[in-house]
């Protein structure tokens, strides 16, 4: 599924969007990276096709198992799914000494091939706050790491203030990037 600034796909129901144009399934996925300055109008289009946004973020650093479950689980909650990716120097502090492994734009263009993300927008502080307040989701989903008590209180607040509701969704069990650094590390 596509969803950029100027075109609109199906619905994951296979029905049009209200008074959006049908466009081809094949799209270049490239095309799903949203730059920062152009979040708010991708936005405003969802709205006017009164389509429901689920939104997630994280640092994605290397992708796996776990993480395109759970953007599944997520994307199956709404019309269109936006994941919010971490910059390289929030994920530094946010994970340590030797992250990301991967640059940021890697890391989107990977998500963003996945069918289950209609689109990527980076960020560049270490919480979500900003990238909330743009995005505006009436879903946002966290990871089973996460209770509402745990998530971060102002992203919280927003979000709610907003309108919309927070999703928990749990992790795949085994599944994670601290795991499989662990036994690249292990094998090395």
């Amino acid at each position: 599924m596509l969803w950029s600034c100027n075109m609109v796909s199906m619905r994951r129901d296979s029905t049009p969007a209200p008074s959006a144009p049908i466009v081809p399934a094949r799209a270049n996925f490239r095309d799903k990276v949203i730059p920062w300055e152009k979040l708010a109008q991708w936005r405003a289009g969802l709205r006017a096709a009164g389509w429901t946004l689920v939104a997630t973020n994280g640092c994605f650093d290397l992708l796996h198992v776990g993480h395109v479950t759970y953007l599944e689980t997520a994307r199956h909650l709404g019309d269109a799914l936006l994941v919010g990716v971490n910059g390289d120097e929030a994920v530094g502090q946010l994970k340590g000494t030797g992250r990301p492994l991967n640059p940021a734009p890697d890391r989107a263009t990977m998500l963003a091939a996945l069918q289950s993300v209609d689109g990527v927008c980076i960020f560049s502080e270490s919480t979500a706050l900003k990238f909330l307040s743009v995005a505006e989701p009436d879903i946002y989903v966290k990871g089973g790491d996460y209770t509402l008590e745990t998530l971060n209180q102002e992203e919280r607040r927003l979000v709610e203030r907003n309108g919309g509701k927070i999703v928990l969704i749990p992790f795949v069990p085994g599944k994670s990037t601290t795991g499989l650094l662990r036994k690249i590390a292990s094998q090395i």
